[in-house]
């Protein structure tokens, strides 16, 4: 009878370890198209739960205290709707708004000026980056992982045998990510669904404009059976130039909730200057590529605020008034942008059908995502001073 106990409960632990390293269907919702993954990658449960654990993990950063899920907040739309720029390890000051990862999966070229490519590269930028979580080598951010008892073995499930490395660390990271689809929204059901009530009137008009007198469609594409409302390219607003050549402007200020005041930018020079930023030209070095920046998708938008690569919009509304001046006029400005000459009721009906678009599976990403607990037990020791090579 033992023996049969014995037996059976290996059973169930092969079962279990089976149902982990088969590979998780995630499929599209509607009104996305299928989800893009490397062959070579495969979504599997123990990555996938793996991923998300590091993703909500603080002790991932060099003094233990922020985690990737601090600057793209899950109840926040996986941004930071308190920061128009992130705030890294110990206060340092980012220069970019923290993009949403929501639909990540489908971007091309990562980060806000298109930098990386895949995923899995794109989670060791912040790991290393002095500013963000201030990581001093790939090295100390495995034997790190390495120590923590709460990793015990799940690298080696999910990898075949293979532990912590720059490799599975990146794939597990990219795997969560891969996860967060969202759609599903009531714009869906209403364009791809058939649920001809689904949209009121004002929110119908805004997708009129949206996809006409506005012109939003030329960067924010949809198809006719599915949409990304991004094109995956990079445009000039003329935000990048107006902070490049310190044009002068306003800001709304929060001093306690509810409590805003608009001040110029001469009121802020106390405070640490602006970092140089020139968007795409960075990395291509083309002169043409200046001050541009990747269009983000427009899905769950409502609850991305505040906007632009530099976070300086506060609202939808906001937005809306920029584009529909023209944006700012400078020596590469996209020239899809020009005045809009938008009636009171036409902003108003945008900003609507804007709001169509937050997908039906948000409360369930956000539960999952804090469902992780990774744990907060520290190493015993730096990594850097027990370190011993194994060969």
């Amino acid at each position: 009878m033992k023996f049969f106990r014995v037996a059976i409960l290996a059973g169930l632990f092969a079962l279990a370890a089976c149902d982990r390293a088969a590979p998780v269907a995630v499929p599209a919702p509607l009104g996305l198209p299928a989800i893009p993954a490397p062959p070579d990658a495969p979504l599997l449960k123990a990555r996938i739960e793996l991923g998300r654990s590091l993703f909500m993990d603080r002790r991932l950063s060099h003094n233990n205290t922020l985690s990737c899920g601090m600057c793209h907040v899950p109840e926040q739309g996986f941004t930071s709707n308190e920061l128009g720029t992130a705030i890294g390890l110990e206060g340092q000051t980012i220069r970019r708004n923290s993009p949403t990862i929501y639909n990540v999966a489908y971007v091309e070229q990562l980060f806000h000026d298109g930098r990386e490519f895949s995923l899995e590269n794109q989670a060791w930028g912040p790991l290393l980056a002095g500013n963000e979580m201030a990581n001093p080598s790939i090295g100390y951010v495995v034997e790190k992982i390495k120590a923590l008892p709460e990793y015990a073995g799940r690298f080696e499930a999910a990898f075949d045998g293979r532990g912590p490395d720059m490799m599975t660390i990146g794939l597990a990271l990219a795997a969560y990510q891969r996860t967060l689809v969202s759609a599903g929204s009531r714009f869906d059901a209403w364009r791809y669904g058939g649920t001809a009530g689904a949209l009121n009137a004002e929110e119908q008009a805004g997708f009129a404009l949206f996809t006409g007198k506005a012109g939003c469609v030329a960067c924010h594409h949809v198809g006719e059976k599915t949409a990304l409302f991004a094109d995956n390219r990079f445009h000039n607003t003329g935000i990048g130039y107006a902070n490049s050549m310190d044009l002068p402007r306003r800001h709304r200020v929060q001093l306690a909730p509810g409590k805003f005041v608009e001040i110029e930018d001469k009121a802020l020079d106390a405070f640490e200057k602006r970092q140089p930023d020139v968007g795409r030209y960075e990395v291509t070095l083309d002169p043409a590529d200046s001050w541009a920046y990747r269009t983000p998708s427009l899905r769950n938008v409502a609850l991305t605020a505040p906007y632009m690569h530099d976070g300086s919009l506060a609202t939808l509304g906001d937005v809306i008034e920029f584009y529909d001046r023209g944006g700012i006029d400078n020596p590469h400005k996209d020239p899809l942008l020009k005045p809009l000459g938008l009636s009171v009721a036409g902003k108003k009906s945008l900003v609507a059908f804007l709001g169509t678009l937050t997908g039906d599976n948000v409360p369930r990403l956000v539960a999952e995502a804090r469902a992780a607990q990774p744990g907060e037990a520290l190493p015993a020791k730096d990594p850097a001073s027990t370190y011993k090579r194994a060969y």
